[in-house]
């Protein structure tokens, strides 16, 4: 009998035994099989249904908000600001609507021309109307990224990248405030985004452009870490276009409102930490060196301006810092991903002085009327960048070495990339231009300058 029982104990404990290597084996074959099924994570040679990283996509998400905010409503108080009272409606309506009209072209066409592969020249048409975008919700997080930003969903680069596409031709109104048709300004920045952003935007970032820094096949390697060439010299050189076609106003005065000015250069300095960090699509070491290098060129290009303009007007102004503070983001634009902070500083102090010059000296020069010197900023801050970056870009920070590392040739691959960028945009602008002037007509009559633009295009005036 006990012998029985202790039999049957044995038994029970060798069944509850085997009971449990079964289910602990169960269990790990169930997490290796789900270790197994899980998608991979994005980046790399894996680009098709991979789990992105959710770190770089929450600092992208934040980056398209800054960047979006610095032109509603950065630019648009910026400029705001410095226009007289009577057309600061139309300025900050410039601003909004130009954001509105980007924002469907980029979708319908643009992002699809500037960063899909295609030719060296311009991009496919496979993302037309964006078809084709996965989505990510109900897919379990999983997505397909665009090759140029691996790690985050497409959705959320196509949102960065159309932020760029708004603020550059909202830059171009600086140089035609105050006396350009609103009607024509539409068609006007509606046919540029296509003709010329597209283009230059995919020579110097595109998967296969011509000036591709990431393109092992690119004829020049040309770096542009955020827009030097992309946003502000296209922008800027657009701009000088517009002031020659449609020629001096025929009155101006000093800026209505110093506090929207202060203002809308407080809004585009925040802002620029998603335009330059931002640009490293990724929550990584560049992106910290891009933001610290974007506040010190930035700082420095400020101070530098004010003591400038001290100097030689005996007074300085809150107009001036800010103009010298937006050069500084303008210059460290295209270098903040591949110089360190000596080269942030050299480039704020190269963007006091040109940008100064550039928005007096060389406008008096050549007898231009560029009204809020868009010209004068950005189109020679992005020139003084670009070069600058060619000298002092650092192999350890960004991969490729400058002048002073014993690579003289970037900068002459700087230079080039800089004066195919302003010749194309120069010539393709004025043919715009031209064509919108036969059609459409380009400027406002006098009696309707005179009076003020808020009231005679738009019916509202500011109280």
């Amino acid at each position: 009998m006990e012998l029985g029982k202790y039999a049957h104990r044995r038994l029970v404990t060798l069944g509850a035994l085997l009971l449990g290597i079964v289910v602990l084996y169960l269990a790990f074959a169930d997490i290796a099989f789900a270790q197994d099924a899980a998608p991979a994570a994005c980046g790399g040679k894996i680009l098709e249904n991979c789990t992105p990283n959710s770190g770089d996509t929450a600092w992208m998400l934040t980056s398209v908000a800054l960047v979006l905010m610095m032109t509603v409503p950065g630019l648009g108080l910026f400029y705001g600001g410095m226009v007289r009272k009577k057309n600061v409606g139309d300025t900050v309506m410039t601003s909004f609507a130009v954001t509105c009209l980007i924002t469907i072209l980029f979708a319908a066409v643009t992002y699809s021309l500037a960063f899909r592969p295609g030719t060296p020249f311009i991009g496919g048409l496979d993302r037309m109307f964006l078809k084709d975008i996965l989505s990510d919700i109900g897919k379990g997080g999983i997505g397909n990224p665009n090759p140029l930003a691996p790690t985050i969903p497409e959705s959320v680069y196509i949102c960065f990248q159309m932020t760029f596409a708004i603020i550059t031709p909202a830059l171009i109104a600086g140089a035609f405030a105050e006396r350009m048709k609103f009607s024509a300004m539409l068609w006007f920045i509606g046919v540029w985004a296509i003709v010329v952003y597209a283009p230059i935007a995919h020579w110097v970032w595109g998967p296969d452009g011509i000036f591709s820094s990431g393109n092992d096949a690119a004829w020049v390697k040309v770096l542009d870490f955020a827009g030097g060439t992309v946003v502000h010299i296209n922008a800027g050189v657009a701009g000088l276009m517009c002031a020659i076609m449609l020629g001096k106003r025929t009155d101006s005065g000093p800026a209505h409102n110093m506090v929207l000015t202060f203002i809308g250069a407080s809004l585009l300095w925040v802002g620029w930490f998603g335009f330059n960090a931002g640009s490293a699509v990724t929550a990584g070491m560049q992106a910290g060196m891009a933001m610290l290098v974007t506040q010190i060129a930035t700082a420095v290009a400020g101070f530098t301006w004010m003591l400038v303009e001290w100097a030689l007007k005996g007074k300085p102004t809150v107009v001036g810092i800010c103009s010298g503070a937006v050069a500084g983001l303008v210059a460290i634009t295209p270098a903040s991903g591949f110089v360190g902070p000596v080269g942030g500083f050299a480039i704020g102090v190269a963007a006091g002085v040109v940008c100064y010059w550039g928005c007096t000296g060389l406008k008096h020069m050549f007898s231009y009327d560029d009204a809020l010197d868009c010209f004068g900023v950005h189109a020679i801050g992005g020139i003084v960048g670009a070069l600058l970056t060619g000298v002092f870009a650092v192999e350890q920070y960004g991969g490729t070495a400058g002048a002073l590392e014993g690579n003289v040739g970037q900068f002459f691959n700087q230079c080039i990339g800089v004066a195919t960028v302003f010749v194309y945009d120069a010539v393709v602008s004025l043919i715009i231009l031209f064509v919108i002037k036969m059609f459409v007509g380009l400027r406002v009559s006098s009696d309707i300058e005179r009076e003020g633009l808020d009231l005679a295009l738009h019916g509202e005036v500011v109280q």
